[in-house]
C-alpha cells in the first residue's frame, strides 16, 4: 500500500475552556479556517476514553478538513470521557446533564449563533442523545449520530462478557486503560495486558489489540484493518485512555432494557427516556457501519424507528457497507465514502 500523502492543516486552534455543571473543568477545541466560516457552529463530540482528537486522524482529509472547507465553524468538545480532561468516574447520566448543555451554552455564547448542529460518536452520542430526548439541548436543530444513540445492540458474546465479565473485573480495578499495553501499573493491569496478548491476535499493535478486549468481543472491534492507512494504525495508539467500570455498568443495564437507562435519579432526566416521545424538535440523522462488532448495526435502525414513530419522515439513517465502528470518521477511504454524506446532510439542515 502506497503511502498517503498527509496535509498540514489548513486551521488554527484555540482551547475553550468550559465548567460542567458540577464544576468539573472541560473545554472545547475552536477550530478555523483561512476563510470565515458561513455556515454557523457544529460541535463534533467523540467516545469514550478518547478525545476530541479522535476526528483528526492522519488520513489525505479528516472530517474537520471537510467541514472546515465546506464552510462550517467546527468545535470539538471535550466532555468527562477525553483523555484530556481530570481522569474520573463517570455516567452517561453525568454528561446529559451536566457536559453537553454547558458545551453548546458555549458555543452559541462566543458565536452568537441561535443554532448549533452536533456530529456525535458512541458514548458521546448516547450521553448527547440522552440530553436532547430530556430536551435539555433545544438550541441543537440537527443531530448526526454514529454508531449508536438510544437503543445499544451488541453481538451475543459480548452481552456476555458486559453481563459476567464487568462485574468480576471491576473488583479488581475502578478502570480500564489500552495504555497499560505500555506497562501497566498495577499487577492487575499487567495481568489483563498478558490476557490480552494471549487472546487477541489480530495485528502487531498491542494498543489496537487492548481496544477490542476494552470494548467488546471482536478481532479488531473498533474498525477494519483494511479500512486503515498504516499511519492511522501507529497513530490510533496514543489516542485512547482510561475507561471507568461505571459506564460499562450502567452500559449493561442499558444493553439488558434494550435502550438507555439513566441510573443516577437526576429529575432532568426521566427513567423513560429511551420510549418515551422525544423533547426536542431536532432533526436526527442517524449513520451505522453494516461491519460494526462494537455496537450493530441494528442499535441505529433500532432508534430510527423510534424517532421516525414520532415524527415520520423527518430523519435519516445510512448504513455505511464496509464500516465498522470508528473507521467511519478514520477510514482511508472515508472522505470519499462518508464525508459527502454528511455534508449532504448538514446542507440540507440549512436549506429547512
Amino acid at each position: 500500500m502506497s503511502a498517503e500523502t498527509i496535509h498540514a492543516p489548513r486551521y488554527s486552534e484555540e482551547l475553550v475552556p468550559f465548567l460542567a455543571g458540577d464544576g468539573r473543568a472541560l473545554h472545547l477545541v475552536h477550530l478555523r479556517g483561512v476563510e470565515k466560516a458561513d455556515k454557523g457552529p457544529v460541535v463534533l463530540v467523540h467516545g469514550a476514553g478518547v478525545r476530541g482528537n479522535i476526528f483528526r486522524a492522519p488520513v489525505r482529509q479528516t472530517v474537520v478538513d471537510a467541514l472546515i472547507e465546506d464552510g462550517w465553524d467546527v468545535w470539538l468538545e471535550n466532555w468527562r470521557a477525553s483523555m484530556d480532561v481530570e481522569p474520573g468516574e463517570w455516567t452517561l447520566d453525568q454528561a446529559a446533564v451536566m457536559d453537553h448543555p454547558p458545551a453548546i451554552r458555549t458555543v452559541r455564547e462566543k458565536t452568537g449563533a441561535d443554532k448549533v448542529k452536533a456530529i456525535i460518536h458512541c458514548q458521546g452520542s448516547t450521553s448527547f442523545t440522552m440530553a436532547a430526548v430530556a430536551g435539555l439541548l433545544p438550541d441543537v436543530d440537527l443531530i448526526l449520530s454514529n454508531a449508536v444513540s438510544l437503543h445499544p445492540v451488541v453481538p451475543a458474546t459480548a452481552k456476555v462478557k458486559l453481563h459476567y465479565a464487568v462485574p468480576l473485573v471491576a473488583q479488581l480495578t475502578p478502570f480500564l486503560d489500552p495504555q497499560w499495553a505500555y506497562g501497566g501499573p498495577t499487577r492487575t493491569a499487567r495481568m489483563l495486558t498478558r490476557v490480552v496478548q494471549a487472546t487477541h491476535h489480530e495485528c502487531e499493535n498491542l494498543v489496537c489489540r487492548w481496544t477490542s478486549f476494552t470494548y467488546g468481543t471482536g478481532f479488531p472491534v473498533l474498525w477494519r484493518h483494511e479500512n486503515l492507512n498504516a499511519q492511522t494504525h501507529e497513530w490510533l495508539q496514543h489516542e485512547f485512555g482510561p475507561v471507568p467500570f461505571s459506564f460499562f455498568k450502567q452500559m449493561d443495564q442499558c444493553v439488558r432494557a434494550g435502550h438507555l437507562v439513566p441510573v443516577e435519579g437526576f429529575r432532568s432526566l426521566p427513567e423513560d427516556l429511551g420510549e418515551r416521545e422525544p423533547q426536542t424538535d431536532a432533526r436526527f440523522v442517524l449513520f451505522a457501519g453494516e461491519e460494526n462488532r462494537c455496537f450493530l448495526a441494528e442499535s441505529q435502525r433500532r432508534s430510527f424507528e423510534h424517532l421516525e414513530h414520532f415524527h415520520p419522515g423527518r430523519h435519516a439513517l445510512h448504513v455505511l457497507p464496509g464500516y465498522g465502528h470508528l473507521d467511519v470518521f478514520m477510514g482511508k477511504r472515508a472522505s470519499q465514502d462518508v464525508f459527502p454524506l454528511i455534508l449532504k446532510e448538514l446542507d440540507r439542515s440549512t436549506l429547512h
